[in-house]
């Protein structure tokens, strides 16, 4: 087995300690950064989230992987920056407004860098103001939000109102989750996309990446 697919197998057993001993020995060598994000820490993650989809592992075992996963990232960060290496795009991710629950939130953020998409987490109880300014700072064409009250999930329809009156519309995607939430609704406020797993969302949002 080569050192990429030892990367990759140590990842999806959540290994972090053996992810970045091996990640250290490929930064010393020829092995160019991207290729150990694609074909090593990439390549891991993907296998993980295609089990958690078919409920093969579980939470706790996707949370030791992306535990191993970032053990590599750190060490390649600076030099993918250095690199000029470019993501598969940029997601603006939060809880909204009202709402103190991220679980959810948090495993999707995972498992979308996972799948090599820059994230910014605003975390949770955050405003559709905050959402929409970090859509424009970061040039992020997509904003997902979660919700697990059923009392929050109006704050969803303020961020959507809130692009178009901006005119951000067709530039600025939105996706919506969380365990009242449903693709009848997200249609009803006008979101772009529903997510009804973190596996689905992820998918979903790459499908939002492409059209923009």
């Amino acid at each position: 087995m080569d050192t990429l697919a030892q990367i990759a197998n140590a990842v999806i057993t959540g290994d972090d300690e053996r992810v970045e001993e091996l990640t250290r020995q490929l930064i010393g060598g020829a092995t160019p950064p991207a290729s150990i994000l694609d074909d090593g820490l990439i390549a891991g993650m993907n296998v993980v989230g295609e089990r958690f989809k078919h409920h093969e592992i579980f939470l706790p075992d996707v949370l030791l992987a992306a535990k191993a996963m970032y053990a590599g990232m750190d060490l390649l960060k600076p030099l993918l920056v250095e690199a000029g290496i470019p993501s598969m795009g940029r997601v603006v991710m939060g809880t909204v407004r009202g709402d103190l629950h991220d679980i959810g939130k948090n495993l999707v953020s995972i498992m979308l860098q996972g799948a090599g998409i820059e994230v910014i987490d605003l975390g949770r109880d955050v405003s559709p103001e905050q959402l929409v300014e970090a859509a424009n700072a970061h040039d992020a064409p997509v904003i997902g939000m979660s919700a697990l009250l059923t009392t929050t999930m109006p704050v969803m329809r303020e961020v959507v109102e809130r692009i178009d009156k901006e005119g951000l519309t067709g530039k600025v995607k939105t996706i919506v989750g969380g365990a009242p939430v449903n693709e009848a609704f997200a249609r009803e406020i006008g979101a772009d996309a529903y997510g009804y797993d973190a596996a689905n969302a992820v998918d979903r949002v790459k499908q939002l990446l492409v059209k923009t």
